[in-house]
């Protein structure tokens, strides 16, 4: 007898179109997700609240998503509220959330929709790119979502699923033109937002990028990696460059009052507009004590804490060490402090300030001896 045979799977029967967009509607339609910024199938959808949730979700999960989209809807329900908000209020409802360049954006955009749009947002693809925060993916999903134009947002799961949906093997990033041209052939011309969040649910429940779960999936007669063998190694990406790590020294200063020196960080760069505990610059090496005092805030005798903070950011990984001091009320600045942007704030009212993650991380362990 020879060898067995081995079985070989079969190619769809049909390629990806106008049959896959319906079963895949039929699917959503039964299995949607339930989200705070949704509206049901065919169902109008607030403008406001699209834009909102997707500003938010990059680069952001769904679940950190919706506490805080629960939280801004509350305090200012339409765009003209936010944009008659103070920046620094925002902010402080954004921290936590990270990527602080998208909360001033998210102000900046909602100013200019009041300002040129009259507090409605525009419609046109091209008119909602031109705004502050808005890049080709959400202006595609707003314009779709919100009003139904023939618009093909791609984000991370719908990439997912079009690369398997036809099979791509360029890896990533050199395969996203390709993608975004092969969703566009899917994308209907009616319910185009009811179908492009179908797509974002089938990557996120069905299509996932480990262990697809092909058997359940609404268009998996029409998938050429399913019928391939290949979902579970599509999409192909390139190698990651490893993170450089960047290095500094944060002062922790604390008054005789239980008052904690804060000081603002420049608009411009990363964490613009936050709130940080006074730093040196963050290097490609560690300073000694002796260079780091130079950029104390105040003169004193600092303290060393044990350990450091280890941060890690989109495209470096960040280690303070840091120091500790406590001052009297009278402390006077030094001129690396900056001081017309220093604030002093008690213990107890660090909760509501706008700091971002990395800067919470910082006061715990500086104040852990306490």
């Amino acid at each position: 007898m020879g060898a067995p045979r081995k079985t070989q799977k079969q190619l769809p029967l049909r390629p990806a179109g106008p049959d896959t967009v319906a079963a895949l509607l039929r699917w959503y339609e039964a299995e949607r997700r339930d989200l705070p910024w949704r509206y049901g199938p065919r169902k109008k959808a607030d403008p406001y609240r699209v834009w909102l949730s997707e500003i938010m979700l990059q680069q952001t999960t769904v679940k950190a998503v919706i506490p805080y989209f629960q939280k801004f809807v509350a305090r200012w329900p339409n765009v003209a509220a936010l944009a008659a908000a103070p920046l620094e209020e925002v902010l402080q409802q954004w921290a936590g959330l990270g990527y602080y360049s998208r909360a001033r954006n998210l102000k900046a955009c909602a100013d200019a929709v009041v300002r040129d749009f009259g507090g409605v947002f525009p419609r046109i693809e091209n008119e909602l790119r031109g705004l502050p925060g808005i890049g080709p993916y959400t202006a595609a999903a707003i314009a779709a979502i919100a009003f139904g134009e023939k618009a093909t947002p791609v984000d991370g799961n719908i990439e997912r699923v079009v690369s398997r949906l036809f099979a791509v093997q360029q890896p990533l990033p050199g395969a996203k033109a390709e993608i975004r041209n092969l969703a566009a052939t899917l994308t209907p011309s009616r319910r185009a937002g009811d179908f492009a969040q179908a797509m974002m649910d089938l990557g996120a429940e069905i299509c996932t990028p480990r262990n697809p779960s092909c058997l359940v999936c609404p268009v998996q007669p029409d998938c050429s990696a399913s019928a391939r063998g290949l979902a579970e190694i599509l999409p192909i990406k390139a190698r990651k460059l490893t993170r450089p790590s960047r290095f500094g020294v944060a002062f922790l200063v604390q008054r005789e009052d239980g008052a904690v020196l804060l000081r603002q960080r420049p608009e411009a760069g990363l964490l613009g507009g936050m709130l940080e505990v006074p730093s040196t610059h963050w290097g490609d090496a560690s300073p000694s004590k002796r260079e780091a005092l130079r950029s104390a805030p105040v003169t004193t005798s600092w303290i060393p804490v044990a350990e450091s903070v280890v941060h890690v950011f989109t495209h470096f990984r960040l280690e303070l060490v840091v120091y500790r001091a406590l001052v009297p009320v009278d402390a006077s600045f030094t001129l690396w402090a900056e001081q017309d942007r220093c604030r002093w704030v008690h213990r107890r009212d660090l909760h509501a300030q706008a700091l971002p993650s990395v800067m919470k991380k910082v006061i715990a362990h500086g104040l852990k001896s306490d």
